[in-house]
């Protein structure tokens, strides 16, 4: 990371509190739909024209911050599609959810990707800034993966399911197990919803609240666990998730990751031809193929 220690060192403490939450959605972060703009037309031909029409510099350096995983990987695809019209993108990794944000405010980077709308629009209300979304670009779903049993049809009357223990995800989590008629939960919970919401639990099945980061770790212990799709590949068990929230569910409107920029910059050259770049056929093949499920492209 080429961020001075000493210049973000008053921010730390606020780092560890929020770190790992913006992907999958932070305690505070308000549930209105985010007013992103949609990823372009998917193609290397409407990128190259969009680029053309908008004409960058030649050897611009556009610096863009990302989590690794898989944030940055999806990143890396783009280099050449960048490359042919004159932009170097150089990719800084941040291992935590408030420094790229930081960066992006104070002019050290020219983008970030690793949050969704809701996280974003939160941090600018708590900390007075004004970044503003430029694409939303793919879907981190939760997933349910197997723990101790390894199939839904086995799963035993008294089971513990882990979930994530912030607000936004528990819910998530608990609306995907509704879905698949594991629980009821009362009538316009939503987003909101908490276990004291379940109004029917015909197995008995318990729960176990577990920061979101920490599940993957906690699957030998359990029956099943709910993780967030950037948790289960950092982990490398993405391949075995057993079914997912949808490009179509509430949270995946909610829920999309974007790529952030200063606002007024949206429209510069060189973030149009990334965000053409990033919304490209060969970048939707290599999440599919990728992450299978773990990761959904929003366009």
């Amino acid at each position: 990371m080429n961020l001075s220690k000493k210049l973000f060192a008053p921010a730390l403490a606020l780092s560890l509190a929020l770190s790992m939450a913006a992907c999958g959605g932070s305690d505070s972060a308000p549930t209105s739909s985010a007013p992103a703009s949609s990823a372009p037309a998917s193609s290397e031909a409407s990128s190259s024209e969009a680029a053309s029409k908008s004409n960058p510099d030649t050897n611009t350096q556009l610096v863009v911050g990302a989590s690794p995983a898989p944030h940055a990987e999806i990143l890396e695809q783009v280099k050449p599609i960048l490359a042919e019209q004159g932009i170097t993108l150089q990719i800084q990794e941040f291992t935590d959810y408030v420094m790229p944000n930081m960066a992006l405010d104070a002019g050290d980077i020219d983008a970030n990707y690793f949050q969704h709308y809701p996280y974003l629009e939160n941090f600018n209300k708590e900390n007075s800034t004004n970044l503003v979304s430029a694409a939303a670009i793919h879907f981190e779903p939760l997933g349910l993966y197997p723990g101790k049993t390894a199939e839904l049809d086995q799963l035993a009357d008294g089971a513990t399911i882990a979930v994530p223990n912030d607000p936004t995800n528990e819910a998530r989590a608990l609306l995907l197990l509704q879905k698949l008629e594991l629980i009821t939960l009362a009538d316009g919970a939503g987003l909101e919803a908490t276990p004291l919401d379940i109004t029917d639990n015909p197995k008995n099945l318990k729960f176990e609240e577990i920061e979101a980061a920490q599940l993957p770790q906690v699957l030998p212990d359990v029956d099943f666990a709910v993780i967030n799709g950037n948790y289960a590949v950092g982990a490398g068990i993405a391949g075995s998730v057993l079914t997912t929230e949808d490009k179509e569910s509430e949270a995946a409107q909610e829920f999309a990751n974007i790529v952030a920029v200063r606002n007024g910059d949206e429209s510069r050259p060189e973030i149009q031809a990334l965000v053409q770049a990033l919304a490209s056929d060969s970048v939707r093949d290599f999440i599919n193929k990728t992450y299978g499920i773990a990761v959904i492209p929003m366009f």
